[in-house]
């Protein structure tokens, strides 16, 4: 029987999702506003394609001309849904509950933050969620309403940035490519950075192999007590 528990969390529903859109000091931007939404809501799974930075082919975005002011230090929230067009906020309207894995978010400084493709180096992890307590950050994303808290650190320079909300699921995690990888990005300018810290950064693709712990790993059996988050380790002022 045990032998048995991938393989049956492996072909539950595909319940995929999307970061559809940004809330900055409590208001909601609006379904793809500032945030390049794909046509599709499947996953990435191959971490060398250039789909790893900002979601594309097979899953095309649609870009957007807005770029959200954001405030150096504020909090802002990820906005996820089961598909576009959701507009409820039980469970089901986020991911399904078998999606579990960390969550992460990254950064890059760009020239222009409605054109920057995202793909190449530049990119830092600003936030990363991955078990804890036997709970996992998808989890608590599910569970909450689709609401993934992002802070925006104090110290980086102002100016505009692409932001990337990511979600790995895992249930199928045991074999490569297996892992689900679910990111947007969201075109934002940062306003009153002091710029008195230079993040490392990592590149999109890059930064995740195939081989790597958090990346290939089967969760139910032996059952997961510690967990490595895939990327950089999270940047802080």
């Amino acid at each position: 029987m045990k032998l048995l528990i991938p393989l049956l969390a492996a072909g539950l529903s595909n319940a995929h999702t999307i970061f559809s859109s940004l809330e900055v000091k409590g208001k909601n931007l609006g379904k793809g506003q500032g945030v390049r939404v794909p046509s599709y809501n499947g996953p990435i799974t191959d971490v060398t394609s250039a789909s790893v930075a900002c979601n594309g082919d097979p899953n095309p975005t649609t870009g957007s001309p807005v770029v959200i002011d954001v405030q150096a230090g504020d909090t802002v929230t990820a906005i996820w849904r089961y598909m576009l067009s959701t507009t409820g906020s039980a469970p089901n309207d986020i991911m399904d509950s078998s999606h579990k894995g960390p969550t992460l978010a990254y950064m890059k400084k760009v020239n222009n933050a409605a054109s920057d493709s995202g793909v190449g180096g530049g990119w830092f992890k600003i936030q990363e969620d991955g078990l804890s307590n036997g709970v996992w950050g998808t989890e608590k994303i599910i569970n909450g309403q689709g609401r993934h808290d992002i802070k925006i650190p104090s110290c980086i320079e102002p100016g505009q940035y692409l932001l990337r909300a990511e979600m790995i699921a895992l249930h199928g995690a045991s074999s490569y490519p297996g892992a689900q990888l679910y990111m947007e990005c969201a075109q934002i300018n940062v306003i009153g950075g002091t710029g008195s810290k230079q993040p490392s950064t990592v590149s999109l693709p890059g930064a995740y192999k195939g081989s790597d712990p958090g990346i290939t790993i089967n969760i139910y059996w032996p059952p997961v007590e510690s967990y490595k988050i895939p990327g950089p380790s999270v940047f802080t002022c």
